[in-house]
């Protein structure tokens, strides 16, 4: 008997459930071989959700039913402490410092001076001996939600509901787009949700959902919010800054100039003697390295700066042939001339990654949001194939010093990339007049 497309998803839900409830047993040995067996049975049953989703509509009942199991196993992750350095441990001690009136782009938290200040959830925070790098959209999140509650939890819930935001604007802009409201279940059921926003707690998921807004506001030709929420993304982490081409006359030279004051703004609590803090910004470009082929490779010949450099250009150039693709596809329509793609959004953050000095899972976080088509599935394999670098949690869980990935694991993560994009290309030469739709038009 064959299974209905709908039956499929039911039962590739439930496989998803059941793993990352054994996922969430085996968080605290992160890379462990239980964690990652069932990780990757996880990552298998969303690849194979994927296939489905690409395919007709399917009843409300299956979209429902998804982001119902979706908060299920999030539930299982977040009601566990995150894993002893994760990035949240800094984001409560940034929060604590900015109540407590001091800059946390100055002070060091291993400083005996500051000792008395720390609390035990901020004790043996990740890189003592630097100052925060985080922007100051970032700085003034921790600092309301830890003036609800200091704690990891109450971040991770936080994280947790900027997803669920996410969710109901990725509905939006798919009933907009007139595209299937399944699509959304392509970004609820993707496991580095779960681990890493309900979780460890990373902010990127507040970038995200500022970043889907802005797009969303673009849509509706909400030009001021869509230029002022980008502006925030980008005080969130400075990522989305190679989507400046994607806005260009899309928004206002008054829209820019809000944008720009109101971000400004944010950075006022934090200037120093006049100048604009950047923190531990420049120690991670000179000597932060994890996951960076690209970097890692042309290291040898260029210098760390120049090379970030090389990074965002990468993605600015990749923005700008991903609008001049798109408004040569639709230049027969004057109604389409000014509409934008939802996968737009998602290739150049994604190229500018692929050249950053390091790639961290989460970092994925920012692409998932977008990835709501068939011809990104090279960065959807991305957000599984990503898995194996766990192996170095593991590794720091034995005892081991934080250094470079076995070569085995870059070969499978960026491997699966090229081989996806390979057979995407031999499939659609093969195929000339069939292309895939690339995604729904928003005005």
């Amino acid at each position: 008997m064959k299974l209905i497309p709908e039956r499929k998803l039911y039962i590739l839900g439930t496989i998803l459930l059941v793993a990352l409830t054994i996922c969430s047993r085996n968080f605290g040995d992160r890379g462990g071989p239980h964690f990652m067996a069932s990780l990757t049975l996880a990552a298998a049953a969303y690849l194979l959700a994927i296939r489905e989703f690409f395919t007709p509509k399917f009843p409300q009942r299956v979209v429902v039913t998804g982001l119902v199991l979706a908060a299920v196993w999030h539930v299982e992750f977040l009601r566990l402490p995150p894993g002893a350095d994760d990035d949240i441990h800094r984001y409560v001690w940034d929060g604590r410092l900015e109540r407590l009136g001091f800059n946390p782009y100055l002070v060091i938290p291993s400083d005996p001076a500051v000792r008395e200040l720390h609390t035990a959830e901020t004790r043996n925070l990740n890189n003592p001996d630097l100052p925060s790098p985080y922007p100051a959209g970032a700085q003034l999140f921790f600092r309301a939600v830890t003036a609800i509650h200091e704690s990891t939890f109450a971040l991770k819930i936080a994280f947790v509901l900027c997803e669920f935001g996410i969710v109901f604007v990725l509905l939006d802009m798919l009933r907009l787009g007139e595209r299937p409201s399944h699509l959304v279940l392509a970004f609820a059921w993707n496991p580095l949700l779960a681990i890493e926003v309900a979780g460890s707690g990373h902010i990127d998921i507040l970038g995200a959902l500022l970043l889907v807004i802005s797009v969303a506001a673009l849509a509706r030709h909400w030009r001021a919010m869509a230029a002022v929420t980008f502006g925030l993304a980008v005080a969130v982490k400075f990522l989305p800054i190679v989507l400046l081409p994607l806005y260009w006359k899309r928004v206002r030279i008054r829209d820019v100039a809000l944008a720009v004051l109101v971000v400004g703004l944010m950075y006022l609590p934090f200037l120093n003697h006049g100048r604009i803090p950047i923190g531990s910004l420049g120690a991670y470009v000179q000597g932060f390295r994890f996951n960076g082929p690209m970097f890692a490779a042309l290291h040898e010949v260029a210098p760390p700066i120049l090379l970030a450099g090389l990074a965002v250009l990468v993605g600015l150039v990749t923005a700008t042939w991903q609008r001049n693709h798109t408004r040569q596809k639709t230049l027969a329509s004057l109604r389409l001339r000014r509409m934008v793609q939802i996968s737009d959004f998602a290739w150049p953050m994604a190229a500018t990654l692929l050249f950053a000095p390091v790639v961290f899972p989460w970092y994925l976080l920012w692409l998932l949001p977008f990835l709501t088509s068939s011809s990104t599935l090279p960065i959807i394999v991305w957000t599984v194939s990503i898995i194996p670098t766990y192996i170095m949690w593991h590794f720091r869980m034995l005892g081991r010093p934080w250094g470079a990935l076995p070569a085995w694991v870059m070969v499978v993560e960026y491997g699966c990339i090229a081989v996806t994009g390979i057979v995407m290309g031999l499939s659609r030469s093969g195929e000339p007049g069939t292309a895939a739709s690339s995604g729904p038009n928003l005005e």
